[in-house]
């Protein structure tokens, strides 16, 4: 990531100590290992900004490297102008997200030499860029040292707010086949998600089993998807037929992706491709899921952002799942299930197999390519965003719990998640009408997707209280 840097700083306040708080925070952020653009000493006092004339001239800065910078920050190391900081960001204009930070004064050090007024002067430039219209967002304390681990662990985070938003304000999404009848739950209107930059590119499933019609057995895209399945998950119970059927299936839909320009995907399954081609395309799309390249099924476009919003926050890979069932009688656990494209990186041990489900209605031979296994314990994150017609916006809910290691007897990808308070999620979902398919992913990063939707999007998202 790469970081615009605003250092504000008042010339009644100590000014030194906008020079040394310039420094301070560069070094904590590529610490980090992210990247800065700030104004230099040479370019502005200090290389801060005070005065509307250094306020032009680092929003100069920052427009010239607008296509770089993921996010600002806006430092305090003493009370800091607070006009120059919100000009700075209007005439920049680059509608990125914006943290705000403030250096605690030391007890002992409150002279008029040494004392900062940042607790003060926070809140100035926030009522300022209130006015502006301008969103932002704050640290955890109100004021933290940059060399400290609070601001270390808000920097983490609002990198990952930074990740979300750009991500989702420049999606385009493949919609491969048409929407199963049988799932009305996952209909979306494409027209609202253009609205929030968010694209979708559709193609019939008829022109991708066209395609593969063409393609020739040893066809070198084939042969090498054939071989990345091959190392990918086991595949000993898996006839050799239905194996080429995946690989031809995997490099049709890699080639339009890459035509396309599409970063992610949501593909028909059930179950027009069992009947008319003969396998499930779940291998395929659990690797591209592995690969951070999200795929959904059922064409569950929206299910797909919320995979998408918590991969990129997490920078790991995210899996669609039902709510499917009830754990016994705990209150706060249930099981979440697929039958299954989840990712890899998902499972404790997988191996590829039949689909239990679709074999009773088009037979075995037809639906092999499930990944089964169970989900390995660990603290998750979920997500599930949609369209509102009746409002012409988006909206969704997010939350963590964890997944456990308790006993579970079923077939598919599944895992039992205890997520604290989940009755009244379950209201929720149900009281507003969401579907069955929420998105998950092996980390904790809630907070940051929430505030990326609500704060720099405009999106309407709960997020589900965790204790």
């Amino acid at each position: 990531m790469t970081f615009g840097v605003i250092v504000g700083n008042r010339g009644f306040f100590p000014d030194h100590l906008a020079k040394s708080g310039r420094v301070e925070m560069i070094a904590a952020i590529e610490k980090s290992g992210h990247g800065v653009v700030a104004v230099s000493p040479e370019e502005t006092k200090f290389g801060a900004v005070e005065t509307r004339a250094e306020a032009v001239r680092c929003a100069e800065l920052f427009q010239r490297h607008r296509d770089q910078i993921d996010g600002v920050i806006v430092t305090l190391p003493n009370f800091g102008d607070e006009r120059a900081v919100a000009d700075t960001l209007r005439i920049a204009g680059l509608n990125v997200p914006v943290l705000v930070q403030a250096t605690p004064d030391t007890p002992g050090r409150m002279t008029i030499r040494d004392r900062r007024d940042s607790f003060c002067g926070k809140m100035s430039v926030c009522n300022n860029l209130t006015q502006y219209g301008i969103p932002y967002s704050l640290t955890t304390r109100h004021t933290e040292a940059p060399d400290s681990d609070f601001f270390r662990k808000d920097l983490d985070w609002f990198a990952a707010v930074c990740r979300v938003a750009r991500g989702l304000r420049r999606l385009r999404i493949g919609a491969i086949g048409a929407r199963p009848a049988a799932f009305n739950t996952v209909r979306y209107s494409e027209k609202i998600l253009e609205a929030n930059g968010i694209s979708v590119e559709t193609i019939d499933l008829s022109e991708i089993l066209g395609r593969i019609a063409r393609m020739k057995d040893q066809d070198s895209a084939a042969q090498a998807k054939l071989d990345q399945i091959q190392r990918y998950v086991s595949t000993d119970r898996v006839p050799a037929e239905a194996l080429l059927k995946m690989a031809k299936l995997g490099a049709v839909v890699d080639g339009w992706m890459k035509e396309t320009d599409v970063s992610i995907s949501a593909v028909q399954c059930w179950t027009s491709l069992e009947e008319y081609f003969g396998v499930v395309p779940c291998t395929v799309m659990s690797m591209m899921s592995e690969n951070l390249m999200s795929s959904a099924c059922e064409v569950d476009i929206c299910g797909v952002v919320g995979m998408h919003a918590l991969q990129l926050a997490s920078q790991t890979p995210s899996a669609l799942l039902d709510w499917n069932n009830n754990y016994g009688d705990d209150p706060d656990k249930a099981v979440c299930f697929h039958c299954s494209n989840l990712p890899k990186h998902f499972f404790k041990e997988v191996r590829m197999d039949f689909q239990e489900i679709i074999a009773g209605t088009v037979g075995k031979e037809n639906t092999f390519g499930t990944c089964v296994g169970r989900v390995k314990s660990g603290p998750m994150s979920y997500a599930r965003f949609s369209t509102d017609d009746r409002t012409g916006s988006i909206r969704g809910y997010v939350g963590e719990g964890e997944f456990t290691d308790d006993p579970l007897d079923t077939f598919g990808g599944a895992g039992v998640v205890r997520i604290p308070k989940l009755q009244e999620l379950l209201r929720y979902i149900c009281e507003r009408g969401f579907e069955h398919h929420v998105a998950a992913n092996l980390s904790q990063v809630a907070p940051a997707v929430h505030e990326a939707a609500t704060r720099y999007l405009g999106w309407s998202v709960l997020q589900h209280a965790s204790t």
